[in-house]
């Protein structure tokens, strides 16, 4: 089983080594998946049923939460999408099972202190933010909850395209880009500001085509009249590697959200080699790709009809929109 970085407390919950290192031991975590050849918003999931992790009222985890939660559900076996605290299992009438190790959930907040003044007679205020994390346990590790906590059944099987295709049409039609289909690469054009795919019949399926259009449509809008998303010399000769990670997992989770299979997009191996190298050098580069990418989904969806809650069905997975 992949190593975790926490350490165990007397109650055996699992928090992190050290409240000012939670940075750290998010993308300890997330490299150790990459090492491992597993982008964690990917493969997970196909691992339980259901496509973002949630709280315990069904609302989504975002951000950071979401690729901290799946790859800790990847890398320790979870199949239940539902995560709560202690004391929410207890109100629900569950109990954690003793001995089960707790994982962060991250939250940021901000706190304001009287600014030091540079002269006489200045004075104001300052806006600190600060990240902390509390204790969460997957529901897989809780007994006695509602049933619909659990999954009752698990769908590995391949999903044909056309079951698919109202959704995927659905998302993609009303974003205001311009794409053209020809040639044999796919990419953003800045300078023209269209997305350029390859012939569709040169895919094979429908859904290769839309998840590498979701790729390619996640780098235009970081465009200057869209998002503007620009990282300065953060990152230095590494941003295009980023930017591919921000793309990647955009195209993740709009995969997630119309049920596409999520590994159809392939990640070359220099960029996997670019993204360890950033993760490595940067302990917080994960959380920005993260937040970047929420905001780039968030953006493409603004135009579609689809929205980004899913109906669900037995056992609270996901079922496919219907045209």
């Amino acid at each position: 089983m992949p190593r975790v970085h926490f350490f165990r407390t007397k109650d055996a919950t699992m928090v992190p080594r050290s409240q000012r290192d939670i940075a750290q031991d998010i993308t300890d975590i997330i490299i150790e998946r990459l090492e491992r050849g597993v982008a964690p918003w990917k493969r997970p999931w196909r691992t339980f049923c259901g496509g973002r992790p949630r709280r315990a009222h069904g609302k989504p985890y975002t951000g950071i939460n979401s690729l901290l939660l799946w790859a800790i559900a990847d890398s320790q076996g979870y199949t239940s999408q539902y995560w709560m605290t202690r004391k929410q299992a207890g109100d629900l009438g569950g109990a954690v099972r003793r001995g089960e190790p707790s994982s962060p959930s991250i939250y940021f907040n901000t706190f304001t202190k009287a600014a030091q003044p540079t002269f006489p007679g200045e004075g104001g205020n300052i806006t600190i933010r600060f990240m902390r994390s509390y204790a969460v346990y997957n529901c897989d590790q809780i007994d006695g909850l509602p049933p619909h906590y659990y999954p009752q059944f698990m769908l590995h099987e391949a999903v044909g395209p056309s079951q698919h295709q109202a959704a995927i049409d659905a998302f993609f039609s009303p974003i205001p880009i311009e794409v053209r289909h020809g040639g044999n690469r796919a990419f953003y054009a800045p300078g023209g500001d269209y997305v350029q795919m390859p012939p569709r019949a040169s895919f094979l399926t429908s859904d290769h085509h839309a998840t590498t259009l979701g790729h390619e449509l996640a780098h235009a809008t970081g465009a200057a009249h869209r998002l503007g998303r620009e990282f300065g010399r953060r990152f230095g000769d590494q941003a295009y590697a980023f930017e591919e990670l921000v793309a990647d997992i955009t195209a993740g989770i709009v995969a997630c959200e119309l049920g596409l299979p999520t590994e159809l997009h392939d990640n070359h191996a220099s960029y996997v080699s670019g993204w360890l190298a950033i993760l490595k050098g940067d302990k917080s580069a994960i959380i920005t790709a993260a937040a970047k990418a929420e905001q780039a989904f968030r953006w493409l969806s603004a135009w579609s009809a689809v929205q980004p809650e899913p109906k669900r069905g037995a056992g609270g997975c996901p079922v496919a929109n219907s045209a």
